[in-house]
């Protein structure tokens, strides 16, 4: 069969992922295109994802945003990393932060030469030597030149759509409002052809990127793509939202507390704190999760407490005849590392790079599927090992992580690390070396030994070499304004 150019876009649903879409397409490369959004007021967006990783700031780039006024916009804070509360045991913590940790060579990372210095007992910690994670220790933090602090963002999620519809709107988009009752399918090729809203609009349309959350009304419940299903390794399959009023300055990271059955998060903005317990179901009630949450919240609830059910997995297919999944619809991790709209992002970069201007091609399709599977599994991977590489026993839930299966993939990672400390970053892992190291012995892996071109070093030029880092992250820290005072400067939204 010929395929047909793709001239009109229809996409389905609003919220982060529907917005994103709509904004990067119409902005960059829409000229040619007729763009419309089709979402119902009458369905609310989970819309509880605001913590993001560094890579966002690159679509921003792309997408010639004023930071100022876009966290300005969003009631935005800023990020240098998690605080991983009781993960590794009851009360012990550390920090996954953005940028890196020493000093690496071509031979070996930094690991390699803070493990022999903890052996020679002149190593501090190894959060010690990245400037990122002593920044939010201390609460500071400054936009600097030349990527000299690697942060993201916390922002409201709603507030975030809003902002990105008026970007997709000035570049052409049309919003449809409406509900979908139904999606005609092409009897030959099984490719949309249109969708049917409640008042009897039909829009047709040549490509459709589903949008529309945990629904997957197109990708699923039209072309019943499968799904892999991934709770044998994360068995939490629930959440439990609820936003509180700032009680003090925000601080400029997130913060994962390990619970007796999950984890709960705590993100704060501007005015308000964004809180939810992640939790298995099998150890854990509806009621008892909101009574965890509830009882380890500060400040007056600004809205009801909202449980979520998912189940973590992703579509065996993210681009499946004329309709390609984003976001919820493609496929769920939980936000432990804060990956959701990171995996939107990535869709839709991958969508513009391989777009089917003169129609959509089976080898373009498999490379989008490839790359798209891939990078939801080397997250899952890094997910799963937070909760396997753990010491605590204390209750049936981490018990049971302690002693699950685990992918085969992540288990090399696990070993090679624990016998030689050695990590690889792989093509279209979002994670770098020093992530995978700062998780690892954060969690309590220690590695049996480090590279040998370490002892191309004598003692005395380690010592140096460790100090002279340590003193540059200090120096560096000491000059930043506090996290509060640099919002005040940069993007304070005025008290309503």
């Amino acid at each position: 069969m010929a395929t047909q150019p793709v001239k009109k876009v229809v996409i389905v649903g609003g919220g982060t992922a529907g917005w994103m879409a709509a904004a990067s397409i119409s902005k960059l490369i829409g000229k040619n295109l007729d763009i419309s959004l089709v979402e119902s007021d009458a369905i609310g967006t989970v819309g509880v994802g605001e913590a993001t990783i560094p890579t966002m700031i690159t679509l921003h780039q792309l997408l010639k945003i004023d930071e100022r006024e876009f966290m300005a916009a969003v009631q935005g804070t800023f990020k240098l990393g998690i605080a991983f509360e009781s993960w590794k045991n009851l009360d012990e913590n550390y920090i996954h932060s953005f940028g890196f940790t020493g000093k690496d060579c071509w031979a070996a990372g930094f690991q390699h030469f803070w493990l022999k210095g903890k052996e020679q007992g002149i190593s501090g910690e190894f959060g010690d030597y990245c400037a990122e994670l002593q920044a939010a220790k201390n609460n500071k933090f400054a936009v600097m030149p030349r990527n000299g602090l690697n942060y993201a963002f916390h922002m409201d999620a709603s507030l975030y759509a809003k902002f990105l519809r008026k970007i997709a709107e000035e570049n052409g988009c049309k919003r449809i409002e409406g509900k979908i009752t139904e999606v005609a399918t092409d009897s030959q090729s099984g490719h949309i052809n249109h969708v049917t809203l409640e008042s009897g609009q039909q829009i047709e349309g040549d490509l459709f990127i589903d949008c529309s959350g945990f629904a997957g009304l197109l990708i699923d419940k039209t072309l019943h793509t499968g799904y892999d299903d991934w709770s044998h390794y994360l068995p939490c399959d629930g959440a439990v939202a609820v936003q509180t009023k700032s009680v003090g300055e925000p601080i400029p990271y997130t913060r994962s507390i390990a619970r007796d059955a999950g984890w709960q998060w705590r993100i704060p903005l501007q005015h308000r704190v964004g809180n939810g317990l992640v939790f298995c179901s099998k150890y854990m009630s509806d009621k008892q999760a909101t009574e965890t949450l509830l009882a380890n919240i500060e400040g007056e609830m600004l809205t009801k407490p909202r449980v979520i059910k998912f189940r973590t997995g992703q579509r065996h297919q993210h681009w499946n005849k004329n309709c390609v999944a984003l976001g919820l619809a493609g496929g769920f991790l939980e936000p432990l590392e804060s990956t959701s709209i990171h995996l939107i992002q990535r869709g839709i970069i991958r969508l513009l790079q391989l777009f089917p201007t003169d129609g959509i091609r089976e080898p373009d399709v498999q490379e989008f599927n490839t790359q798209m599977k891939e990078e939801f599994l080397f997250v899952r991977d890094f997910i799963v090992l937070h909760y396997h590489v753990t010491e605590r026993e204390d209750t049936p839930f981490w018990r049971h992580c302690k002693n699950m299966p685990i992918p085969d993939t992540l288990q090399h990672r696990i070993d090679l690390f624990k016998e030689s400390g050695r990590i690889f970053q792989k093509a279209n892992d979002v994670f770098a070396e020093n992530s995978w190291s700062q998780v690892m012995l954060g969690q309590g892996l220690m590695p049996e030994q480090y590279h040998p071109i370490v002892n191309m070093m004598s003692d005395e030029e380690l010592k140096g070499f460790l100090n002279g880092i340590k003193a540059s992250v200090d120096n560096l820290v000491g000059q930043l304004p506090s996290h509060q005072q640099f919002i005040d400067s940069y993007c304070k939204v005025p008290m309503m």
